[in-house]
């Protein structure tokens, strides 16, 4: 008995080595779970579920294969693929839930999300996240020729790029009490994400009325670059687990 998380696999054509690796991934490990959440960005671009790269047709239909094995999918949308619908959902078999997510499992609580919210050091991304997360701004641009959303996407990628390079990793990181109100708001033990590429169980301490300490947790889901990365949660422990692509 298992869940498994991953997140930020960036999955490219650019990047066929991760491709395989995540194809093999969910027919060796994922295929004995009980169930599979990506926390986002599980594509490096998403510009639309019209978009004909073959690739994304390769995606849905392992994830399809996985659900026919017996074996769900569920999805919390990232920074990069935001735009993933429902008609991607529905040819892959994949449930889309909401960007934070309290699930259940084998006794624990735990607050579910791709980790981008908890970044609210970063202003200027925060700003933009708020923008294009906008119903109306999504609905039009998806209204666009497919042609003209791929410039606009690599010109807003591009500019993303210059940006990052100029801000501190403090900035990029999440911040504390960002997460602290988020365990306390949903009162959880503990949190899964991904996003900031980080991958670690981190242990907090919070003050509460009941005892003076309550001790909860942060497992952070690493990215898909040198190597794989998970979080495997059972019965019995949640675990993060490295191993090579």
């Amino acid at each position: 008995m298992s869940t498994i998380f991953i997140a930020d696999l960036h999955l490219s054509v650019q990047r066929p080595e991760i491709n395989a690796s995540f194809m093999r991934f969910l027919q060796r490990e994922v295929l004995h779970a009980d169930s599979l959440y990506i926390l986002g960005d599980l594509f490096d671009t998403w510009i639309g579920d019209d978009d004909p790269e073959p690739l994304h047709r390769q995606v849905a239909g392992a994830l399809k294969s996985l659900h026919q094995q017996g074996v769900p999918c569920y999805f919390i949308h990232g920074n990069r693929d935001f735009l993933i619908g429902k008609n991607f959902a529905a040819e892959s078999k994949m449930t889309l839930l909401a960007q934070e997510k309290i699930v259940t499992l084998y006794g624990r609580k735990i607050l579910l999300l791709h980790g981008d919210t908890l970044c609210i050091d970063d202003i200027a991304y925060q700003r933009f996240r708020h923008v294009v997360h906008n119903p109306v701004i999504q609905r039009f641009f998806l209204w666009l020729p497919f042609h003209l959303r791929y410039r606009i996407a690599m010109q807003l990628r591009h500019r993303s790029q210059q940006s990052n390079s100029d801000k501190s990793e403090t900035i990029m990181d999440v911040n504390q009490q960002a997460v602290i109100d988020a365990l306390q708001r949903y009162h959880v033990d503990w949190m899964i994400h991904g996003h900031t590429h980080r991958p670690a169980v981190h242990s907090i301490e919070l003050p509460i009325t009941t005892s003076p300490i309550k001790t909860v947790h942060r497992a952070v889901l690493g990215a898909w670059h040198n190597e794989g990365s998970m979080i495997k949660v059972s019965p019995e422990t949640i675990e993060l687990i490295r191993f090579p692509l």
